[in-house]
């Protein structure tokens, strides 16, 4: 594949430094002084985090997935919420260089993999290695796995497409065994480490409730192996995340960014005015629950001197969008993520509400916790949501609690329902991660926008690998496609797509 034929300049540099020499100094004499013949893992580490934790929202091309489950819409120029299709390249060949990344901090700590010096620091590195391939084979079905280049010295230009119901379980293993060799006392990576600044204690929740987050997304492919995952994870004494200080999250300024640079932000300073708008979806669910977020997400507008909140409709037509007067659409709130002065917002890569709804899932299932801890983790998960900038809410008012949060006398595929659109709600700018858990529950039911685009009016299930892959490792491409319903299409689904 194209992302992975090339190697970097640092591993070429070694390979001719390692080479047969034709004079007693040769390497002494042919180094310049101020080289660099080896990386800081450190350096490498703090770069995969904030790349591939930036990575879940922003611009195009991850844009178009929040609009597909209907958070953004596009205006007038730039209708990026119709269903046109186009391969992902940027997304995946971002995601191989940051696996590129990963393979050159295990061979800058190779012969460390059982010493303190070296130990927890490589299993970070798998643990976020297996979060950035679970976000890929989501988006894309089967993905290569197995096969992809592990070292500057073995490049494999044509790998395999494994198939997504063997990657899941080879990630679930890859897993547990990263969380094994996780040693409080090691050396980390202190504060090149953006998540947890080297707190490994800090790692051991997040990778098992990252391991909860495999085995449910898994809950309606493979019941059996979802259920032995997340019963696992939940009585693991590793931990969960258990309140928003342990949310995995990169700083959007100070020692991550010179300046604010939140992706939704850079919406406004950098890209397209048509990146701008909010999905009506999104914003008449937040009025229908008269929810205090809403004035805190959404930019007020004024039509016919009443001030309200109006979202744009999601894959308009031409006509449709000729009609629309900009101003009567909202936008996020320009005193909060649209503000270069508020308090920066951080990029979330998994939170302590996302693990508080997959308990709450969990309960209904009988999954390690029992029917009674349904309602306390689902208000757990919404309160924690609130509680996170730019919203900052302590408290939410007793009458929203009262009246949308109740579960009281539901059926279950109805507590569902509420615990799913909730999340939708908080996985507002990750688009990847809320696409994800769309089309896994199924929840919050969408229409499909008026125009038909490429999937003759349905919503997309998947991305389309990048055209790399059928130029240069066509004969693996042409397998994978092969195994689809619909081929290489927004209508194939992945594996435990079954909703």
């Amino acid at each position: 594949m194209k992302t992975l034929k090339y190697i970097t300049y640092i591993s070429i540099g070694a390979l001719l430094m390692t080479s047969a020499s034709c004079t007693k100094d040769f390497e002494r004499i042919n180094t310049p002084p101020t080289s660099v013949t080896e990386v800081d893992p450190a350096l490498l580490m703090a770069r995969v985090l904030r790349d591939g934790t930036f990575q879940e929202s922003g611009e195009l091309p991850n844009t178009k997935f929040g609009s597909w489950i209907q958070h953004w819409a596009g205006g007038p120029v730039v209708p990026v919420s119709r269903y046109f299709e186009g391969p992902e390249n940027l997304i995946w060949s971002q995601h191989y260089q940051l696996f590129r990344n990963i393979a050159q901090i295990r061979e800058e700590l190779k012969g460390l993999e059982n010493d303190p010096a070296g130990r927890s620091k490589l299993a970070i590195a798998e643990i976020y290695e297996v979060f950035l391939f679970q976000r890929l084979t989501d988006l894309f079905g089967d993905i290569p796995f197995s096969e992809i280049t592990k070292s500057s010295t073995e490049i494999n230009r044509t790998p395999k497409f494994d198939k997504q119901e063997d990657i899941y379980p080879a990630l679930i293993q890859k897993l547990n065994a990263a969380l094994g060799k996780l040693t409080t006392g090691d050396a980390s990576y202190g504060t090149s480490d953006f998540f947890y600044a080297g707190n490994i204690d800090k790692w051991k929740k997040f990778g098992n409730s990252l391991k909860l987050r495999l085995g449910m997304r898994i809950r309606y492919a493979n019941a059996s192996l979802a259920q032995q995952t997340v019963t696992e994870a939940i009585g693991s004494s590793y931990g969960l995340l258990s309140s928003n200080a342990d949310n995995a999250a990169v700083a959007t300024f100070n020692n991550a960014q010179a300046e604010n640079q939140n992706p939704i932000l850079r919406q406004l300073t950098t890209g397209s005015a048509d990146l701008r708008y909010l999905a009506n979806t999104l914003v008449d669910k937040l009025k229908e629950y008269n929810d205090p977020r809403l004035p805190l997400l959404a930019e007020p507008v004024t039509i016919n001197g009443n001030t309200t909140y109006q979202g744009i409709g999601v894959a308009l037509t031409d006509n449709q969008l000729s009609q629309l007067i900009r101003a009567n659409y909202s936008t996020p709130n320009r005193a909060t993520y649209f503000s270069q002065s508020f308090t920066p917002i951080p990029v979330y890569a998994l939170t302590y509400s996302d693990v508080c709804f997959y308990k709450a899932e969990a309960a209904i299932l009988g999954w390690g916790l029992s029917a009674g801890d349904v309602e306390s983790n689902f208000l757990n998960g919404v309160k924690a949501a609130a509680a996170l900038p730019p919203y900052n809410l302590s408290t939410l008012p007793a009458t929203y609690e009262q009246n949308v949060l109740a579960l009281t006398g539901l059926s279950n595929d109805q507590k569902m329902e509420k615990i799913a659109t909730q999340k939708w709600i908080h996985l507002f700018g990750r688009n990847m991660e809320a696409f994800s858990e769309w089309r896994r529950t199924g929840y919050p039911r969408l229409t499909a926008g008026p125009n038909p685009g490429s999937t003759n009016g349905q919503i997309p299930r998947r991305a389309i690998y990048s055209s790399d892959e059928s130029e240069l490792n066509k004969a693996n491409y042409d397998e994978a496609v092969g195994r689809m319903s619909n081929g290489d299409s927004f209508l194939s689904k992945v594996w435990w797509d079954k909703r």
